[in-house]
């Protein structure tokens, strides 16, 4: 492994805040999510791979004996790799039109981060339930404005509401019209018949 300061950015007398600034920033700057279909994708994974060895290298004590005993806030970032793993593989599923596995996938785990719920709205977009669908991805690029995945996906849905699982079932204005029209025709039929 490269030093870790080196990696870090800071100097070998950087306090510990120091450090947790640095490693902070630079967290921001290549985590993964930032580059969802992305080609650089893979390199921001090793960069981050790379980036939380040096910290915890610093922070316990491995290659400064005097630091010790602070555990990465970021470590759960490890874990978070395995679940964009996942991830790929609802957006599989998804592909395929196994919403209901994908869906099961979804609420299968713990943490509900943008790409969740824009899996989500892709899920209720492809059901139909439109209104559904813009609630998540407005909530996903709330949580990553940054997304243009997910910008996009907003946009798609247009402005205003639109029907999904609606209270009527089926009794929009066409059926409405559809329902007159058999009425007056029937009507005319009694008239027809009782001349």
């Amino acid at each position: 492994m490269k030093d870790p300061y080196e990696i870090l950015g800071v100097s070998r007398g950087a306090s510990e805040e120091e450090i947790k600034k640095a490693y902070r920033e630079l967290v921001r700057k290549y985590h993964p999510d930032k580059y969802t279909d992305n080609p650089l994708a893979d390199l921001a994974q090793e960069k981050m791979k790379e980036i939380n060895e040096a910290y915890d290298a610093l922070t316990k004590g491995s290659s400064d004996p005097s630091r010790g005993g602070n555990s990465n806030p970021y470590s759960g970032y490890r874990q978070n790799t395995a679940q964009g793993e996942r991830y790929e593989d609802i957006r599989r599923m998804i592909q395929m039109g196994q919403l209901d596995a994908a869906e099961s996938a979804l609420d299968s785990r713990g943490s509900r981060t943008g790409e969740w719920y824009f899996l989500r709205g892709v899920i209720a977009k492809q059901r139909g339930w439109l209104d559904e669908a813009k609630q998540n991805f407005t909530i996903a690029v709330n949580l990553a404005p940054n997304n243009m995945e997910y910008r996009s996906a907003l946009s798609s849905c247009g402005v205003g509401a639109y029907p999904y699982r609606g209270q009527t079932y089926g009794n929009n204005g066409q059926d409405q019209c559809c329902d007159l029209c058999t009425s007056l025709l029937c009507m005319n039929c009694l008239c027809n018949c009782c001349r």
